[in-house]
């Protein structure tokens, strides 16, 4: 009996240390465990402040992609046919309002094909209506339907994406969700708690990371006027200008194709590497339908250039020796910082479209200080409340459930710590419902005991019955608790989420220390007291 009970008394010592180990650590000076303390106990954006933004999704651009998706797919499909046109082109909606516009216009179609080319239209291109303009020209305007999942699929893509870079960057429970007073605006909640570089982070979530290769049609020009007078003012059909990122003397600007050969959506990884001279560059491998199509056209076009374009901007321009296969890479990175972050962002995902900061905020910790002020009266008073009636009702035997109830906060705070876990204002509230978790605990395991004394039963005999009775409702509850803490973090948002996490974390804390912990202290009470006549509760 005795060494069962030292066993007993070495766990829980070993989990009081590992616990006040997680949350201050090994400090040498009351500096380092303040600092400790701050490092490990994290703070959401409502206790320690951060950054707030709103952002607008410009889902015209998804509109354009896809349309340009379905150009280059209508003269696949018309050269397999043998059906000839004069030329296919796009209207450009410049903003969100003009989204539903999008249209896709066909010149020149042989009017003897007409039949064909509408059977071949309807058959491969269900998501568009066709409409004739005339005996041989044609429009196609997406089906309603479709436009409103294509910008319902946007919206949610770059919700994706931003969480997955922001959490690439170890900011703990940031927020990401859709926000804004109807589904029409589109906006985006980014909230980043205790941002240590703001600037950085922002950048990194603007960045569309719209990768593209194009072929280099001519070029450099010194500047988009220079090119245009070379031109005569008019661009070529389905040509556009853009600048080279580094802005070289005498190479500002490229003309190169609307159609890229690959774009981001082919991506399959991109890491940093030191290339040649130990220059930092960004390596990127393409998906099995990208390599092929990048290897077909590259051996097609040997001699010819193409751009890396990254955001509608040039980052390198390199001349086709060889067919290339399932990799490339950008150079010319100003550093590993950079390469870094421009992996990170074509690893997490191409943003279907660009996005438009509405709102930036900067939410200071005042606020939080006064919230984690009242949290912590509140939870105190609630606390000695508590320790109070313990006490009172259940005498001695209080202090067991006082002690269990302090053990099991420090286990709670811990499992936030070692978890990297963020506390917010809910999940204070989580930490104060698992205190009365905890003491709901406690009176079912007294109230047994009683209630096994009052049938006559010896004290030893009705300690024992008391726990293994109240043991079965103990777990019924939690379970119970814990089942309703899964759908609130299966379908919350991060505050509630957060709110679930600590419930649980506190309603597994409890049993280990209202069943465990409790009985234990009980068993050092007795132990060596056969005729013990009389138990304090």
């Amino acid at each position: 009996m005795q060494r069962h009970l030292k066993v007993k008394t070495a766990v829980i010592v070993v989990t009081i240390l590992v616990c006040l180990f997680g949350i201050i650590g090994l400090p040498k000076s009351k500096a380092e465990l303040e600092s400790n303390l701050r490092h490990n106990i994290r703070l959401g954006l409502d206790l320690r402040g951060g950054s707030h933004l709103i952002l607008q999704v410009q889902v015209q651009d998804a509109a354009k992609v896809t349309a340009d998706h379905a150009i280059e797919g209508i003269k696949t499909e018309l050269g397999k046919a043998s059906i000839d046109y004069s030329g296919i082109d796009r209207t450009d909606p410049a903003s969100i309002e003009q989204t539903n516009s999008i249209q896709i216009n066909i010149h020149g179609i042989n009017a003897q094909k007409t039949g064909q080319f509408r059977s071949l239209m309807t058959e491969r291109f269900p998501v568009w209506t066709l409409t004739p303009v005339n005996g041989t020209d044609y429009r196609l305007n997406m089906k309603p339907s479709e436009l409103v999942d294509l910008k319902r699929r946007t919206v949610q893509q770059s919700i994706e994406t931003i969480s997955t870079r922001v959490n690439a960057l170890g900011l703990t429970e940031p927020v990401v969700q859709q926000h804004g007073r109807s589904d029409s605006e589109y906006e985006i909640l980014v909230q980043l708690p205790g941002v240590d570089d703001p600037a950085r982070v922002k950048d990194i979530i603007g960045q569309a990371a719209q990768l593209e290769v194009v072929e280099v049609k001519e070029g450099p020009f010194g500047s988009v006027d220079q090119a245009l007078a070379q031109k005569g003012g008019v661009l070529p059909l389905n040509t556009r200008l853009l600048p080279y990122a580094r802005g070289e003397a005498g190479a500002n600007v490229y003309l190169v194709s609307k159609s890229p050969v690959i774009t981001g959506e082919d991506l399959r990884n991109a890491r940093p590497a030191q290339g040649e001279l130990g220059k930092w560059e960004a390596s990127f491998t393409l998906s099995q339908d990208g390599a092929r199509r990048f290897e077909n056209f590259t051996g097609a076009n040997i001699g010819n250039r193409l751009a890396v374009v990254l955001d509608n901007q040039i980052r390198s321009v390199a001349t086709i020796n060889a067919k290339i296969g399932d990799s490339g890479r950008i150079t010319g990175l100003a550093g590993e910082q950079e390469a870094s972050d421009l992996s990170l962002v074509m690893r997490s995902g191409s943003l279907p479209a660009g996005i438009q900061y509405l709102e930036e905020r900067t939410v200071g910790p005042s606020l939080g200080a006064d919230s984690i002020r009242e949290g912590i009266i509140a939870g105190l008073a609630g606390l000695a409340a508590v320790i109070i009636v313990m006490l009172v009702y259940y005498r001695k035997s209080g202090i067991n459930a006082v002690l269990a109830l302090i053990l099991n906060t420090i286990i709670l705070v811990a499992a936030l710590s070692y978890f990297n876990a963020v506390l917010t204002l809910p999940g204070i509230a989580g930490v104060i419902l698992t205190i009365g978790m905890a003491v709901d605990s406690n009176v079912l395991i007294f109230e047994r005991i009683r209630e096994e004394l009052h049938a006559g039963k010896a004290i030893i005999s009705a300690v024992d019955a008391g726990f293994g009775k109240a043991w079965w409702t103990i777990v019924d509850t939690h379970v119970t608790t814990i089942v309703s803490c899964l759908f609130l973090f299966l379908f919350g948002t991060g505050p509630v989420k957060g709110f679930a996490v600590t419930l649980v974390i506190g309603l597994i804390a409890n049993v280990f220390t209202a069943v465990f912990v409790s009985k234990t202290i009980f068993e050092y009470e007795l132990s060596g007291k056969t005729q013990l006549k009389e138990l304090s509760i």
